[in-house]
Parts: C-alpha cells; sequence; structure tokens
C-alpha cells in the first residue's frame, strides 16, 4: 500500500473512535519491527522521525530506508517529522517526502506562532501534506527538543482559534502530560481534550504516551486522541533488550550481531503490538 495522509489516517481514527500509535523510529531496524507489528495486528501505523534522526541519517538516505521498507507493507502507513522549531528543515523534509510535520513553535509568542503555522500549513497543502500544531509546550526533552519546566497552558479560547484561523490537521494540548518516563503518575485533564474537540471538531495529539496506564489511553483516545505519541517506550525496549543481550553475550563469550539486532526487533514489535492493541486499532487497516 502507498503511503496515506496523514488526514485519511486521523480522519477514520477520530470518527471510530480509536488511536492510531505514533511511534518515532531511530533506524532502520526500528522502522522494520514497527511496520511488522502493524502488520501483524492489522493496523495503521505512524512513523515518526525527529530531528535529530534526519540530521543523523541525512534526509535522503533515511527517506530512501523508508521507502524501501514501506514497499510492500499492506497496511497504511504515515511519515511524520516530529516536533520540528525550524522551518528550514520542515521545508527540507516536506520536499524531501514526508507527508506529515509538526511545526513545534510553543516558544513564540501565540500570534507569531499561528502566523507562521498558518504559513507551514500552506506550503504542507502544496506537496499534499498535513500539520499538527503545538501552542503549549509539553514538559519534557525528547531528542534534544523541549523542557523540564512546566508549560504556560492557553485558555480553550486561544486554543481553537489559533486551531480554526491555521487550518491544522491535528493539535497537540497540554493536558498535564509529559516527554520521558513519569515520575509520578501524572493528573491529565482529560476534560480539556473533550473541550477542545467539542468546539473544534477535529483530531487531537496525545504526547507524552509512554507511562500512560492502559485505562488513561482508553479514555483520551475515545475522547478523540486520534493520534497517540510514543518514543521513550521505543528507546527503552530497543535500547534495554541490547544491553540485556549484550551481559548475556560477553558471560557466554560469544559475539554473534545478527542475534543480537534479532532479539531488538523482537523487543521493539512486542512493545508496538503491545501498544496497538491498547489503542483500539488492531484490525483497523484498510
Amino acid at each position: 500500500m502507498p503511503v496515506v495522509p496523514l488526514k485519511e489516517v486521523l480522519d477514520r481514527a477520530f470518527a471510530e473512535r480509536y488511536g492510531v500509535a505514533a511511534i518515532n523510529v531511530v533506524n532502520d531496524l526500528t522502522i522494520e519491527a514497527v511496520l511488522a507489528a502493524a502488520v501483524e495486528e492489522d493496523s495503521p501505523v505512524i512513523l515518526q522521525t525527529s530531528v535529530k534522526t534526519v540530521r543523523s541519517y541525512g534526509r535522503d538516505q533515511l527517506h530512501g530506508v523508508f521507502r524501501s521498507l514501506v514497499r510492500d507493507v499492506p497496511v497504511p502507513v504515515v511519515l511524520h517529522l516530529d516536533h520540528c522549531p525550524e522551518r528550514s528543515v520542515i521545508t527540507d523534509c516536506l520536499e524531501g517526502g514526508w507527508n506529515s510535520v509538526l511545526f513545534d513553535a510553543h516558544e513564540l509568542d501565540v500570534a507569531e506562532n499561528l502566523r507562521q503555522t498558518t504559513e507551514v500549513v500552506a506550503e504542507a497543502r502544496r506537496h499534499g501534506a498535513h500539520v499538527e500544531g503545538e501552542i503549549e509546550g509539553i514538559q519534557g526533552v525528547e531528542d534534544g527538543v523541549g523542557s523540564d519546566d512546566a508549560p504556560a497552558v492557553q485558555s480553550l479560547e486561544v486554543a481553537v482559534d489559533f486551531i480554526r484561523r491555521t487550518g491544522v490537521d491535528c493539535f497537540a494540548p497540554a493536558i498535564g502530560n509529559a516527554h520521558g518516563q513519569y515520575t509520578a503518575a501524572p493528573r491529565l485533564d482529560h476534560q480539556r481534550v473533550s473541550d477542545l474537540v467539542e468546539a473544534t471538531g477535529i483530531p487531537m495529539a496525545l504526547h507524552g504516551g509512554t507511562g500512560l496506564s492502559a485505562e488513561q489511553f482508553r479514555d483520551l483516545v475515545a475522547r478523540g486522541c486520534a493520534k497517540v505519541n510514543i518514543s521513550t517506550a521505543l528507546k527503552e525496549s530497543f535500547m534495554r533488550s541490547g544491553l540485556e543481550f549484550l551481559r548475556q553475550a560477553e558471560e557466554k563469550g560469544k559475539w554473534d550481531p545478527p542475534s543480537l539486532f534479532r532479539h531488538q526487533r523482537a523487543a521493539v514489535v512486542e512493545m508496538a503490538r503491545e501498544h496497538i492493541r491498547i489503542f483500539g486499532s488492531a484490525g483497523r487497516a484498510w
């Protein structure tokens, strides 16, 4: 199946109230493993790349890996640029084949954020791509982007005005969620999701998903979080499984890279399958 527009994937999920896993991949192994999980669960999936990963690989090489691995995948896939504050990188990725971007301009004042996001939406449309918007930072640092300070939360009226005037396709609200692992059980403002959905009729994006309970996920998805971001869980499953394997390899004195890769792949596949099932997107491919 060819790469599918973000709006098509999210509109279906939003209408039927399931969530689509938006998983941050870091290399070819994790791309293939997440795609394999989506195929096994017959689920749409969003592959997300950070600015750091784009720069590490190089735009064309990273997109070439993605294109090669997704070519024969029979489920809907979106390629999304996550948390990008730099307009030049957004332009580069849109020109390079990404079909979805998050312009993260929360550090700008709302008026300037609105002005530039409107421009990004127009630019994306010229490429047949879609845009996620954000006016409030999500607490925590992810791939060098963000802050550990609690974000200032805008009023419902300001958020709704931003969504309507920019024409973004989904919106990432701050509801007490955070990037990285939670140090205590998060107290989430579930009602804010419902209020935004009721006022705008567009899907919400839930950030800081790693560490939330299945009950929290399901409630937020039912309220309209059609895109659910998972980043830390992938990094931890990828790296912890590698650490576990390498410790055993050292004990045994056996060093076999393909076995390491299989071990890591299995861990990432299981992590992705678990989240897909919780979000309710299993069996929803078309």
